[in-house]
């Protein structure tokens, strides 16, 4: 007879990081502790958008790159989302590029009609744990925003709702690095 964690598991785990999201509390990225070595290389990732199109990290070299780890049930990513999508307005031509990676199980099926009601004016491609955990080295709290400056490596990281003030300023210093 299989156990309570055996035929319950996957759900307990899904209600678990929900509730986490939806009960940590907004960090100032000032106070914030780093989550990844400040200035290591970002692991090289290549994942494809909605329309196909492939989005390749180190394809980004020479730019300032926010990552965005997201979900369409994180409440915290709701509230940060329309502020990446700010700055890449306002940054774009100076060299802010941003992308979205959409960490929801369901994958596109949960995605796509997310974006159809709420647009994202940047890339947006599913990632999973493995990129989080293994390749980053991230617990897997959402959101979770990383810089990554133009030699591509990661200039600042932030688990939980960014300030908004606080992360632009980060986005100009590392736009004026050459």
């Amino acid at each position: 007879m299989p156990t309570f964690k055996q035929r319950h598991g996957s759900i307990v785990s899904i209600l678990l990081t929900m509730l986490l999201c939806l009960c940590t509390p907004a960090i100032p990225a000032s106070t914030a502790g780093p989550t990844v070595p400040a200035r290591a290389t970002a692991p090289d990732f290549t994942l494809v958008d909605a329309g196909g199109v492939p989005f390749r990290l180190s394809a980004q070299r020479g730019k300032v790159v926010l990552v965005d780890f997201w979900a369409t049930w994180c409440g915290g990513c709701k509230v940060e989302i329309p502020w990446f999508i700010e700055f890449q307005k306002k940054y774009q031509t100076q060299g802010l590029t941003s992308i979205g990676v959409a960490m929801d199980e369901e994958g596109w099926a949960k995605v796509r009609p997310y974006l159809a009601q709420h647009p994202i004016s940047y890339p947006v491609v599913i990632g999973n744990l493995d990129l989080l955990q293994r390749q980053f080295g991230l617990a897997p709290s959402l959101p979770i925003t990383l810089l990554i400056d133009r030699q591509g490596r990661i200039a600042a990281s932030h688990a939980g709702v960014v300030d908004k003030n606080t992360w632009e300023n980060k986005i100009v210093a590392l736009l004026k690095e050459r």
